[in-house]
């Protein structure tokens, strides 16, 4: 039921290569970029779209996206193929099945078994309301190609048209997952949570994996339907995997947020919800003595779960300067106020809120060009070298983020000598091999002797 992408961040190297040429390229008018970028920022999630759904079937024709073999041809034409017989989520659904979920379901006590309950559903399938669902559509599919791609009533026979391009699709109501903004919010809605759908603290208590989720990485762990390459640049504009990195950070971090301060969902009785912390803050021995103070609150206090935040925190001072003062300051408050009993807790929230917000166009904008990415990668170094990463959340993320980054600008020729980091990197994810038996110092001593093997700066301190 959960994937644990430490286990498995050398397949990176395979999709960084491929989309390292294509990070650039002549993409789309400034008008059409600008339509594609409101539509990203706004379109609703396929299964909230009031459209009808039709089915995988509708796909699986061999001359559709059913062929067994890719064609040299605009698309690939093996999507469904792909999908069906190597894509985890054909078979999420399935998951539902198992004694496994079948003993969560009886844990909740909900009143249906765990492949009918709306609280399993909404990750585990696509499934639109009822009156949305076609003749020949099967919520036993999983994600299905609608679930990512929306529901195809609208656009599915205008889409195989001669004069059909990539804006008109979207315009009928094609949900722009190649928009690194659309990626972001689609993939973080279910892997991370929305106001929809979420894993809360009592599901885990059920037996449900903690979600440890990183864009870039899981989209590089699922065998790819497509190819980025000149015509799908041509058609969908410029692509980074450095943007969609950042992103689903931002995205991830909004989620929580947003959980957190929701007068409703952010609580379960008289506590908060609890997910939205720091897990292994209470899931330790009690005598381990392991409390470690960070950001101006002390031991023996849940602190949020701020992966996702130190991340933004070494985009922002790599990337965008200007706003990394005012972030950092932000985070430390929110802490402060969250965790430390200083200041308003609805008031934090909400200025950091609004700051993601405005980050949005920020990031998106960027090039993450080598330069961008080799400053990225120094200031998350140097950041856990200042002892950040204390957390395991925060190292999971910043080890889904070194590992790439690494490989991309070996890639690039940008180091000096990579295979002298391979080392370094394989004593990094040692140190998170069980998230219960994590300790900090030693992925902060792995991180020094990158840092000396790349010469990183130390961090600001926030």
């Amino acid at each position: 039921m959960s994937l644990r992408p430490v286990a498995a961040l050398g397949l990176l190297a395979a999709f960084v290569s491929l989309v390292a040429s294509a990070a650039a390229g002549p993409g789309w008018s400034a008008e059409d970029e600008a339509r594609r970028a409101r539509l990203a920022a706004t379109a609703p999630m396929p299964d909230l779209t009031p459209a009808k759904s039709l089915g995988v079937v509708n796909c699986a024709s061999s001359t559709c996206h059913g062929s067994v073999l890719a064609w040299d041809d605009v698309v690939l034409h093996n999507e469904y193929t792909t999908w069906a017989r190597l894509d985890r989520h054909a078979r999420a659904y399935a998951t539902l099945l198992k004694p496994e979920s079948v003993a969560i379901a009886r844990k909740l006590g909900l009143p249906k078994p765990a492949h009918e309950s709306r609280e399993c559903l909404a990750c585990h399938a696509y499934a639109p309301a009822a009156e949305f669902q076609g003749e020949r559509f099967l919520v036993s599919d999983g994600i299905s190609c609608e679930g990512c791609h929306g529901p195809a009533g609208r656009w599915i026979a205008a889409h195989t048209a001669p004069e059909a391009t990539h804006g008109a699709n979207l315009a009928n109501g094609l949900y722009p997952t190649s928009d690194p903004v659309g990626q972001a919010r689609l993939c973080t809605s279910c892997h991370v949570g929305d106001a929809d759908r979420w894993v809360t603290h009592r599901i885990m208590g059920a037996g449900h994996p903690r979600l440890g989720f990183e864009v870039g990485t899981f989209a590089a762990l699922q065998p790819p339907h497509y190819a980025i390459d000149a015509d799908w640049i041509r058609r969908k504009g410029a692509f980074s995997p450095g943007r969609v990195w950042a992103l689903g950070q931002l995205f991830g971090a909004r989620a929580l947020l947003e959980r957190l301060a929701h007068p409703v969902h952010g609580r379960d009785g008289l506590f908060p919800e609890l997910s939205v912390f720091d897990c292994h803050a209470c899931h330790k021995p009690m005598g381990s003595n392991r409390w470690s103070p960070r950001l101006g609150v002390g031991p023996g206090v849940v602190r949020v779960n701020d992966g996702y935040l130190l991340m933004l925190r070494a985009i922002t001072e790599a990337v965008a300067p200007n706003e990394a003062a005012a972030f950092r300051n932000e985070v430390r408050a929110l802490h402060l106020a969250i965790s430390g009993g200083q200041g308003d807790p609805k008031r934090a929230l909400e200025q950091l809120l609004s700051r993601l917000d405005d980050l949005v166009p920020t990031l998106r904008e960027q090039a993450f060009d080598p330069t961008q990415l080799r400053a990225v990668l120094q200031r998350l170094i140097a950041i856990g070298r200042s002892g950040e990463y204390s957390d395991y959340a925060g190292a999971e993320q910043a080890y889904m983020a070194i590992a790439p980054l690494l490989e991309h600008l070996a890639a690039e020729g940008q180091l000096a000598e990579p295979e002298a980091l391979r080392p370094l990197l394989a004593r990094a994810r040692a140190t998170l091999a069980s998230e219960d038996d994590y300790r900090a110092e030693r992925f902060r001593a792995a991180l020094d002797a990158l840092a000396a093997a790349l010469r990183a700066p130390a961090a600001t301190e926030g």
